[in-house]
């Protein structure tokens, strides 16, 4: 394999003499980012990975050519916080549609959460969920697996050894005995549910997934407090936004993360929080890794670019869980990514039908589409001067892979990884509308925003999936598995 090194980034490499190359693809005329380092240069591509990166145009035969004509050029980027309802509920969604949102938003993998039917609580529904999505990814994609506690105890070790992403756990939900799906708003004495795990169950749960290296993700909120103050306010009458948070307080999201972080610390797991809320979990957060512990973090959009006053606009649309908070709460979430708080930020792309969200704010359910929109909204932020092109690589690409232990496969332009791009455009403007997203149930908060800055080209293994917002190629995704180390 031939490496041709950018020269503004590398010391030169004499080029000449060299044998006639044969490639695949070559897309010419980038602006190349990583990290740290932005330089003009042409990536050539062979069998979905990347054999070369120049500064100058190298002698050879290709394939396809594409002239990306000055646009950026960044690893492609990845959600690593996806639920495509396939199975289970496809009449919301399915991994088609999702996958093709993702290309359409400038997404190259995606991670997909294991609360399906069934679910990814052991080795065989994994093999039979790869398999369900290979015919359907227009993207690279990893499964989680599930913690449903001493009902799938025993099969960590090999959901680990099949290649699940990491692990996940809704803290505090009950699942249904029959089928072992999640119930998301447990009462004492329901018939044919199993309650939440106490913290017993949950401390084995860690230390079981410590033993495989990977992460634990949690969901963190205490549902006894949720429920007990959920109760109270409804009995009080309440039915406004600000009812919804004193139901749902910010103490309910931090609760569960102090114990997190306590049984991380006694079991040596890896512990990642989910969708971050409120500012005083960052604090938290941050106080931790200060102490040396490895826990880390992530936050989504939505509490990035709303709050409670948009409520009266947006609606249920905007209802999610955590709940969107205040203002105080997102200005500590952005300080929060830029002291590296936060490892990434992903979409949590929960759709609903329509005339779910339509509900009055306590029965319409939580989630909405946000894989499309995940990258549009954040490069906005650039063309604002809140991030720069590198901000966006590390906490849509490189963070992630590393994190994921999935890089250098993933998350880099370099010689030898996957040939995932994703090309933007800072210049160009676009109202963002329901009607134009690829996912099934078009429904989302960021109805009518306007932004600059856009994908215009996701590229998969090489072939380019999504051209300036159309989808030009079919399912080619591929399983992505953390490397075994």
């Amino acid at each position: 394999m031939q490496t041709v090194l950018p020269i503004s980034v590398y010391d030169k490499k004499e080029t000449e003499g060299m044998m006639m190359n044969m490639w695949d693809q070559a897309f010419i005329n980038g602006v190349i980012v990583d990290e740290d380092h932005t330089f003009k240069g042409n990536i050539y591509v062979k069998d979905g990975k990347i054999e070369a990166v120049s500064e100058t145009q190298l002698e050879g035969n290709v394939k396809e050519t594409v002239d990306l004509k000055g646009r950026y050029v960044l690893p492609g980027l990845i959600d690593t916080h996806v639920h495509s309802r396939d199975g289970g509920a496809t009449h919301k969604e399915d991994f088609f549609h999702s996958t093709q949102a993702a290309a359409a938003g400038g997404i190259t993998t995606i991670f997909e959460m294991p609360n399906t039917n069934p679910p990814i609580s052991n080795r065989e529904n994994f093999i039979k969920q790869v398999e369900n999505f290979k015919s359907k990814a227009h993207v690279n994609f990893g499964v989680w697996g599930i913690c449903l506690g001493d009902l799938n105890l025993g099969n960590i070790s090999e959901l680990d050894e099949a290649g699940v992403i990491g692990f996940k756990y809704f803290w505090g939900y009950a699942v249904d005995r029959a089928n072992y799906q999640l119930v998301y708003n447990y009462e004492e004495g329901m018939e044919n549910v199993i309650p939440p795990a106490d913290d017993g169950e949950v401390y084995e749960m860690f230390n079981e997934v410590a033993k495989t290296g990977k992460l634990i993700a949690i969901h963190a909120e205490n549902s006894e407090l949720i429920n007990h103050m959920t109760k109270k306010v409804k009995e009080e009458g309440g039915t406004g936004y600000a009812d919804a948070l004193r139901a749902r307080p910010a103490l309910a999201e931090q609760l569960t993360i102090q114990t997190g972080i306590g049984l991380a610390k006694e079991t040596g797991a890896r512990l990642h929080i989910l969708h971050v809320s409120s500012g005083e979990s960052v604090d938290i957060i941050k106080l931790a890794q200060e102490s040396g512990y490895p826990i880390t973090a992530e936050t989504c959009p939505h509490y990035l670019f709303l709050t409670d006053k948009d409520f009266e606009e947006k609606g249920s649309m905007m209802k999610v869980y955590p709940l969107v908070r205040h203002q105080e709460d997102q200005d500590r979430l952005w300080k929060g990514i830029e002291e590296g708080v936060f490892s990434l930020v992903c979409s949590d792309h929960a759709p609903h039908t329509l005339e779910e969200k339509q509900r009055d704010l306590w029965s319409a359910p939580a989630g909405m589409c946000g894989v499309e929109t995940l990258v549009p909204m954040m490069l906005n932020e650039v063309s604002e001067g809140r991030l720069t092109l590198h901000d966006i690589v590390a906490l849509l690409s490189s963070n992630p892979a590393k994190l994921y232990g999935i890089y250098p496969q993933k998350g880099c332009i370099q010689v030898g990884a996957d040939a995932d791009l994703t090309v933007v455009d800072l210049e160009k403007e676009h109202t963002i509308r329901l009607d134009d997203l690829h996912s099934k149930s078009k429904v989302s908060a960021y109805d009518g925003i306007q932004i600059k800055g856009m994908p215009v080209m996701t590229i998969v293994n090489g072939q380019t999936v999504m051209k300036d917002g159309d989808i030009v190629g079919g399912p080619s995704g591929e399983l992505v598995t953390p490397a075994r180390d």
